[in-house]
């Protein structure tokens, strides 16, 4: 199956989202006090069979298509930053295993997914730590961190060098045989559980190991295609258009409660402007990133990877949404004035938004990258992962 599926779970998936997102919301202080999702929360999430967004169809997933992916992303963390974040890692890592893995692995893993017998891997692929070959697969070790998500997964997903190869390798393994670090202690995002971990000379079978930079799938169709750096930009463009949303629609709810009373700010002609720009940045934001997002999809209906200049324009656009959205929440911020300092959803999701402009996927190398490319001074690189290299 190589097309691009555009699921029909979609709009059903909406629904039962829009069911429990008082659910996400009323969770999302506890989850702040427990570092993770709360249970109630987590529960609510995996019997909406979100999880299943990432999944290949052909497994029993729902194998969204981009734009339903980051639409489905943007919807949660509307509710809850932290839940937004914890689910698109999930489910990300979850799916992509999935499509990349062979058959072994897969009956080990996703056993029965239309009866939610399936794995929830997290971990993180942005650090490696060190594999040796042995017999029928490897021995890892490190210490890895931001394993968004982990107190809900069953399984890890983390990236090692193998000395023997000098290849960078994705190893999946059983979350009860790596050590999780109890220490995440944070500004924002309190409540994803991005907690570290440690492997110490455990063993990974060949079957539950892949290339880093693969675009070759054993499961699913052309969304899988992209690699694991284009499938990030996916969620973490869908998680910043949603806080960004909330943000917006929390000012304007505090708006209304403000207006009218004595030399309020929010009834000044440069509050009106401010506000309109802002919401200016939001949706020039979503326009460009689903343009985008419109014109890759089409390239990987055709059976097309997607070329250079589209992968740079694609990280280009990250990071444009990013850092709109932070401009957003500023503005927010400035004209909230004291509402903003006091516990609530303000200050939670003001907080919740400088957690995630940290990702490296937004960050200044890559759009350092971005330029060079584009301005013409590097014609013959290629992206590896969330580097630019030239081409041998």
């Amino acid at each position: 199956m190589n097309e691009l599926y555009v699921s029909d779970h979609f709009d059903a998936l909406m629904e039962r989202l829009d069911t429990i997102t008082p659910v996400l919301e009323e969770n999302a202080d506890q989850g702040e006090e427990l570092g993770r999702l709360s249970d109630e929360a987590a529960k609510a999430l995996w019997e909406s069979g979100i999880f299943k967004v990432g999944i290949p169809r052909e497994l029993g997933g729902y194998e969204f298509s981009p734009r339903q992916v980051i639409d489905t992303i943007a919807k949660v963390s509307y509710a809850d930053a932290s839940a937004g974040w914890a689910f698109m890692a999930l489910q990300m890592v979850t799916g992509t295993t999935a499509a990349y893995l062979g058959p072994d692995a897969v009956a080990d893993l996703f056993p029965d997914t239309a009866e939610d017998r399936y794995a929830l891997i997290a971990g993180q692929g942005t650090k490696l730590g060190t594999a040796v070959k042995t017999d029928g697969g490897y021995r890892i070790s490190g210490h890895w961190h931001f394993a968004s998500g982990i107190s809900m997964a069953t399984h890890i997903h983390t990236a090692a060098l193998c000395e023997e190869t000098g290849e960078a390798l994705i190893f999946t393994l059983p979350k009860d045989q790596a050590t999780v670090v109890d220490n995440w202690d944070v500004m924002g995002l309190r409540g994803t559980s991005s907690h570290d971990y440690v492997c110490e000379d455990l063993f990974v079978p060949e079957s539950h190991v892949y290339d880093i930079a693969t675009t070759t799938t054993l499961h699913g169709g052309a969304i899988y295609r992209m690699g694991l750096a284009n499938m990030s930009g996916i969620c973490h463009t869908g998680w910043a258009l949603g806080v960004g949303r909330r943000m917006l629609d929390e000012m304007k709810a505090l708006a209304a409660k403000k207006t009218g009373a004595p030399n309020a700010s929010v009834d000044t002609r440069q509050f009106y402007a401010e506000y309109a720009e802002a919401e200016a940045k939001l949706r020039s934001a979503r326009a460009w990133a689903m343009d985008v997002w419109e014109a890759n999809e089409a390239t990987l209906d055709a059976g097309e990877p997607l070329d250079t200049e589209q992968e740079t324009i694609t990280r280009l656009m990250l990071n444009n949404t990013t850092w709109s959205v932070h401009a957003v929440g500023q503005t927010v911020y400035k004209w909230a004035a004291t509402a903003a300092l006091r516990r609530g959803a303000l200050q939670r999701f003001f907080r919740d938004l400088h957690a995630g402009t940290q990702h490296v996927t937004s960050g200044p190398v890559v759009l350092q990258n971005c330029g060079k490319l584009l301005s013409g001074l590097a014609p013959n690189a290629q992206w590896v992962f969330l580097e630019l290299q030239e081409a041998q």
